[in-house]
């Protein structure tokens, strides 16, 4: 059973607190997949992940792209792991019951959202109560995390 760590955006907008992530996941050789809450976030998500910095980016790849076995990065909609990624990251208040297989999950989202918040709080509780190891981090004042729990 993979950790699951919950992060609470306050300062920076969940793309560029996720292309920190994504990073260092690339940077370590790990495969990585991105859960989205519409297909339109995924296509979102794909573009800024091209243009985020002018000299580089990211490899990744979405539906469209296909070759989903071939990517570091796969950036999705649905349940699924088809690059066969060990690290999850959960967006856009998006829930997966069946967290098998990961050996991480990370779930990002909006703490100043209410109902976002509502919501992470109450997926934390479920997690939980199924026997997970959890933690949770906030950005703190200067953008750095602090763990929480």
């Amino acid at each position: 059973m993979g950790e699951v760590r919950f992060y609470q955006l306050g300062r920076r907008p969940l793309e560029q607190a996720l292309t920190v992530m994504l990073e260092r996941c690339y940077r370590r050789g790990r495969i990585a997949l991105v859960q989205a809450g519409s297909a339109e976030r995924v296509e979102d998500l794909a573009t800024y992940l091209w243009t985020y910095r002018e000299r580089s980016f990211l490899p990744h790849g979405t539906q469209k792209d296909g070759f989903a076995d071939r990517q570091p990065i796969w950036l999705t909609a649905e349940v699924e792991n088809p690059n066969g990624a060990e690290v999850l990251f959960l967006t856009d208040g998006v829930e997966r019951a069946d967290l098998g297989g990961f050996a991480l999950v990370v779930v990002l989202f909006d703490g100043g959202n209410d109902q976002r918040l509502k919501a992470a709080r109450e997926y934390w509780r479920r997690l939980r109560e199924s026997g997970r190891t959890l933690t949770y981090w906030a950005e703190d004042e200067s953008g750095h995390w602090t763990q929480k729990m």
